[in-house]
């Protein structure tokens, strides 16, 4: 039973030695740390294998040939044919956050920003520059009809959704 269970753990610690393989979803600029600000190292370019290294927030390390470099989480495919063979997509919780085509049997819950976990979000710290810099990309209820109308795009008229129990504590099943 020991001789078992140390052939497992050294098993184990040898696959997630090992990067899980993607393919690159758009060209994109690999860069030296998870920043969109940071020095660009190499590019990845759509459809290209790599193999996935790491993830931090909404980036991920990847390997493409001799360059490594981060990209954004949504930039890569897990398990679509990267350079490893090892069908090694879910090591170290790197396919639960990386794109991949769903499973209907599996239930997940969305927290509803990918790429950040609880322990992310607890760390959150108010940055007024990114703020501002997201604020920069808002656009006018005029603006946005001239777009609609623009791609065709018609407004359609909705139900609104039932109130609330108020024996349930506000909760819908």
């Amino acid at each position: 039973m020991r001789r078992l269970c140390g052939i497992l753990t050294l098993s184990l610690a040898s696959s997630l030695a090992l990067a899980a393989p993607g393919v690159a979803l758009k060209t994109e600029n690999m860069l030296s740390k998870p920043s969109a600000t940071s020095a660009a190292v190499g590019k990845m370019s759509k459809g290209m294998a790599v193999d996935i290294v790491a993830k931090q927030g909404g980036w991920l390390q990847v390997k493409a040939g001799k360059t490594q470099g981060w990209v954004r989480l949504l930039s890569v495919r897990a398990g679509a044919g990267g350079s490893g063979s090892n069908g090694l997509a879910g090591v170290a919780g790197v396919a639960g956050a990386v794109t991949q085509k769903s499973d209907p049997s599996r239930v997940v819950a969305v927290a509803g920003v990918r790429g950040l976990n609880e322990e992310d979000l607890k760390g959150a710290k108010f940055n007024a520059e990114e703020l501002s810099r997201l604020e920069g990309y808002a656009v006018s209820a005029s603006q946005a009809k001239a777009f609609a109308d623009k791609s065709g795009l018609k407004a359609a008229k909705i139900k609104a959704l039932p109130k609330p129990d108020a024996a349930s504590g506000g909760e819908t099943p």
